[in-house]
């Protein structure tokens, strides 16, 4: 769906599309899930080197977490890219065509990590 002005309200409505569309995904992904035991297989370590990728929405957008392991099964190297990282760049173009004390108002709407640790 697009909207046809780039306000709060419009941002808040496009929010309200992506949970409705979380949800449905949530449903048909479920659907789709084998039945039958889950487990990892006992006594498995990890081997220094493997890794491991993976993406869970937050409330401000994806989180991504990237894992190598070291030895002994020890996290080696671990990182996460809050959504603030990746969104920062929208508001060079929400504020286009706006005056500087709606600045804040913009800037707040999008409520974005200054730190990018607030996970």
């Amino acid at each position: 769906m697009t909207y046809r002005y780039g306000d709060v309200r419009a941002r808040m409505r496009v929010r309200m599309d992506e949970i409705h569309e979380s949800m449905r995904l949530i449903r048909e992904i479920g659907k789709r899930i084998p039945s039958g035991p889950i487990a990892v297989e006992p006594g498995r370590m990890p081997a220094p080197g493997d890794w491991a990728l993976s993406a869970v929405e937050g409330w401000r957008g994806e989180i991504l977490y990237a894992m190598t392991a070291g030895e002994n099964g020890q996290i080696h190297r671990c990182k996460v890219r809050d959504p603030s990282f990746v969104n920062w760049p929208a508001i060079q173009w929400a504020v286009l065509g706006n005056i500087i004390p709606d600045f804040p108002l913009i800037n707040k709407s999008f409520n974005l990590s200054y730190a990018g640790n607030d996970l």
